[in-house]
């Protein structure tokens, strides 16, 4: 009889473990964002920041609420904007019935700065450095470059009325390998690359769709991306 009790608790955690590593990479997933940006007159001092909610299956499983907001400076004539911004972050676990948020708070610098290439190509270079205070983790940092490519169908800017083609990838390094209580992470942390259609509402905005993948150390796994641009 004990032997069964045994058995039956080794299935049950290969039950529950299996349960805590269901992400299903098969899912498509959906990202739903907003960007903005302005600037003071002509000081070079400005404002910017994202909301996002990313649902692990398109609505109705959170992975995560992303809300980000900063103040930018570009020096004049220097095509360089810099900016210093704050991040609260609530992360959701993958299944509906198992939504226990850790919470993220994020301190971040940036560095961003563009290019035209062979007249179409409207090159953004974007670093970014992040101080990450994780609920229940030691002080963690994060190292991130991403390279933005838009392509305007017509034209050579993203001027009312223009459809472009839009892509982007970036990499993510972490700065610490040990996060508290014997836990270490990989130096590599995730990589996205997207591929997607904008169109120019306005001068000042822009609507964008695409297809984003993520590769992680754990998983990967495809997400559709609407995301409103805007510029006030």
């Amino acid at each position: 009889m004990r032997q069964y009790v045994v058995l039956l608790g080794l299935c049950l955690g290969f039950i529950q473990n299996s349960q805590a590593q269901g992400i299903d990479e098969n899912q498509l997933g959906a990202w739903y964002m907003y960007f903005w940006n302005t600037t003071i007159g002509e000081s070079g001092l400005g404002f910017q920041g994202d909301y996002q909610y990313r649902d692990w299956r398109g609505l109705g499983d959170r992975e995560q609420l992303l809300l980000r907001s900063g103040i930018t400076y570009e020096p004049k004539e220097s095509g360089v904007k810099f900016t210093l911004g704050y991040a609260h972050i609530t992360t959701g676990q993958y299944g509906q019935d198992r939504d226990a948020p850790i919470s993220e708070s994020r301190i971040y610098q940036e560095a961003l700065f563009g290019q035209v290439v062979l007249k179409r190509l409207l090159v953004t270079h974007r670093f970014r450095y992040e101080q990450r205070f994780v609920e229940d983790e030691d002080l963690r940092t994060r190292y991130r470059f991403n390279l933005f490519v838009n392509i305007p169908f017509e034209g050579t800017k993203l001027d009312q009325g223009t459809p472009y083609f839009a892509f982007y990838n970036e990499i993510f390094i972490n700065g610490e390998r040990n996060i508290g209580l014997d836990r270490n992470v990989q130096f590599f942390d995730r990589n996205r690359t997207y591929l997607g259609l904008g169109y120019a509402f306005r001068d000042s905005i822009r609507f964008q769709i695409g297809w984003m993948e993520q590769t992680t150390v754990n998983w990967q796994k495809g997400q559709l991306q609407f995301s409103m641009h805007h510029t006030f």
